[in-house]
C-alpha cells in the first residue's frame, strides 16, 4: 500500500465516521424535539441536513477516486465498497431524522393529546440499534454487528403494534385523525431508522469477513 493510498482510506475512514455522528446527533435530537415539543432542536436537524447531504457526496466522490486511481483488492476494496454502501444509508437515516423534526413541529401546532404509543420506547430500541451498527463499525466487531440485525424484529413488532393501536383510536377519536395520523409517520420513520441500523450491520459483517448475509435466515 502506497503512502498516498493510505492517507486517502485514512480520511475515509475518518469523515464517515464524523458523518456517523452527526447522524446520529440529528437522531437524537429528532426525537427529543417531539418529546419535549421543542421547535428549537426540530429547526437544528432541519437545517444541518445540507451539511448531511455535503458530506454524503464528498464521500461518495472520494470512494470513486480511490477505486479509479488505486484498484483496491481483497480487503481495501471490501472497505470501500461498504463504505459507499454506509454513506447512502447514513444520508437516509438524517432524511428520516429531518422527517421526524418535521412530524414533530406539525404535533406542536396541534391540540395536546397523549400519544397514541410509547414512541419512546420505540425510539430509544431504534437509536440503540444505530449506535450499535456504528460502534461496530469503530471497533470492526462483526458480533455486535450481529446483535444489531437480530434486534431489527423486535422494532417492526413495535411498528406493527402502532399500527393497530392507532387504527382503533381513529374510530374511537375520529376528530383527532389528523394528529394520530402523524404519530403513525414518526413510527415508520423510527422503523426505517432501525431497518437502516441494520443495513449498516451487515455491510461491517461483510467489510470484516467478506460474508454477504442479507435475505439469510437468522441461524444460517
Amino acid at each position: 500500500m502506497t503512502k498516498h493510498f493510505e492517507r486517502e482510506l485514512d480520511w475515509l475512514k475518518k469523515e464517515l465516521l464524523e458523518l456517523s455522528a452527526l447522524v446520529e446527533e440529528n437522531v437524537v435530537k429528532s426525537i427529543q424535539s417531539l418529546k419535549n415539543r421543542d421547535e428549537r432542536l426540530a429547526r437544528d436537524v432541519i437545517n444541518s441536513d445540507d451539511v448531511v447531504d455535503h458530506s454524503e457526496v464528498a464521500l461518495e466522490e472520494q470512494c470513486l477516486k480511490i477505486l479509479a486511481l488505486h484498484q483496491p483488492v481483497a480487503g481495501d476494496l471490501r472497505f470501500i465498497i461498504s463504505a459507499l454502501k454506509i454513506n447512502n444509508e447514513l444520508e437516509r437515516v438524517a432524511d428520516l431524522a429531518v422527517n421526524i423534526a418535521e412530524r414533530s413541529l406539525v404535533i406542536m401546532r396541534q391540540k395536546v393529546i397523549d400519544a397514541p404509543f410509547d414512541y419512546t420506547h420505540m425510539a430509544q430500541k431504534s437509536r440503540d440499534m444505530l449506535t450499535r451498527a456504528i460502534d461496530s463499525l469503530i471497533k470492526m466487531d462483526t458480533a455486535l454487528a450481529q446483535e444489531v440485525c437480530q434486534a431489527d424484529d423486535e422494532v417492526d413488532e413495535l411498528n406493527r403494534d402502532v399500527y393497530t393501536q392507532v387504527y382503533r383510536l381513529i374510530k374511537e377519536q375520529p376528530e383527532n385523525v389528523e394528529i394520530l395520523i402523524n404519530y403513525v409517520s414518526v413510527s415508520r420513520h423510527l422503523e426505517r431508522i432501525a431497518d437502516y441500523a441494520t443495513n449498516i450491520a451487515e455491510d461491517v459483517i461483510y467489510m470484516v469477513e467478506g460474508r454477504i448475509i442479507r435475505h439469510q435466515p437468522d441461524d444460517s
